[in-house]
């Protein structure tokens, strides 16, 4: 650090050159992420200094937290549910299993995820000391049932479906394996991070949520397709007496206790999600997510069009394919089996895909 300080214009314009060196979302198909809306963008500069890790200073950023969780627990159709705003799928995840582990006192627990799921459960394993059982997929990259019975045993403390899962974009049959859950009386999780703001919104779509009797918890990221500022996650639980399990004491805070995994929690993201939210209502989330799916259709037509097959139908906006080459110019990432990897985020809008398209085809030939 200097002796003495710089001027405000040294200083934002070494930030502004920082700032040119990263990519912009103009070319990035790779992303679950996006841009945020601009009225996320507001409402986050309006709460940038509120810290909900002691909410009692801040009750209003407080009250939009908990609407934030009432209108997400409505749209997985349990307005009952309980939760809190997260940094992300990651912390959500952690959470979960940390209850889950928790409510099922038994030395050596394990916990049954796909093989598809997002890496932040090995992190919560590693950190929990949880057997981590993951079981493969079927044809389609779906959890497969027959091995999710197999895998379950009196140590079991918790099982795991995906809602969008993060490589190929799939749909794990939760009715199904809620029902082993049920059965087992299992904790059942479902990762909702990507997939919780698409799913409700698409048509003829299984049941997959709250709505499901044995889906323990829920984690959503509005900060993917609900377009919020980053980071905001949110993990939600149908019983919110649950989350007590967590508790710990905060003696010289405005609350006594808290079960949230971070201290100092923002309250701005927080308040972006909310704005957006309400913002657009079902109705213009519904819009967005149309937008996006057909234009996941129209990049699988014109890839398979150059002779680049997908590898899966996906349920959600990530669409894949058996195709060696990466474009130039081009963000795409590929799955731990070498197939493209491309996510219809907002951003990537119908002159996004035919521009991609048409570089593809210049490739091709």
């Amino acid at each position: 650090m200097k002796e003495i300080g710089s001027s405000e214009e040294e200083i934002f314009s070494y930030l502004s050159s920082v700032r040119e060196e990263d990519l912009t979302y103009d070319r990035i198909l790779s992303s679950m992420c996006t841009r945020p809306h601009p009225v996320a963008i507001r409402a986050h500069m309006q709460f940038i200094e509120t810290n909900l890790g002691d909410p009692g200073l801040f009750p209003g950023t407080m009250g939009l937290e908990d609407e934030l969780i009432r209108m997400l627990g409505e749209l997985f159709h349990h307005a009952g549910a309980g939760g809190y705003a997260t940094s992300g799928g990651t912390e959500s995840n952690i959470q979960a299993l940390r209850i889950a582990k928790k409510q099922k006192s038994v030395d050596h627990p394990n916990v049954i995820i796909p093989a598809s799921a997002h890496f932040s459960f090995d992190k919560a394993c590693d950190m929990l000391g949880l057997e981590m059982r993951s079981v493969p997929l079927d044809a389609n990259y779906r959890m497969d049932i027959d091995s999710v019975s197999n895998a379950v045993d009196a140590r079991t403390a918790g099982i795991v479906s995906v809602v969008g899962t993060t490589e190929y974009g799939m749909i794990d049959p939760v009715r199904e394996i809620g029902e082993i859950a049920g059965d087992n009386d299992i904790f059942f999780h479902v990762d909702a991070a990507f997939g919780g703001l698409v799913a409700p919104f698409l048509p003829k779509i299984a049941p997959w949520d709250f709505s499901i009797p044995s889906v323990s918890s829920i984690s959503v990221d509005p900060h993917k397709m609900g377009m919020s500022t980053i980071p905001c996650g949110a993990l939600l639980l149908r019983d919110p007496a649950a989350f007590g399990c967590l508790n710990v004491d905060t003696p010289y805070l405005t609350v006594k206790k808290e079960c949230t995994l971070a201290g100092t929690r923002p309250g701005a993201p927080v308040a972006g999600a909310y704005a957006v939210l309400r913002y657009l209502g079902c109705e213009g989330l519904s819009a967005i997510v149309s937008g996006c799916m057909e234009n996941t259709r129209r990049l699988i037509e014109g890839m398979e069009a150059f002779g680049y097959p997908r590898a899966v139908t996906p349920d959600v906006n990530v669409a894949t394919f058996d195709c060696p080459i990466t474009p130039s110019g081009w963000r795409v990432s590929r799955t731990r089996q070498g197939h493209m990897r491309t996510v219809q985020m907002p951003h990537v809008t119908r002159d996004v895909v035919e521009s991609f398209l048409e570089t593809i085809g210049e490739s091709h030939a």
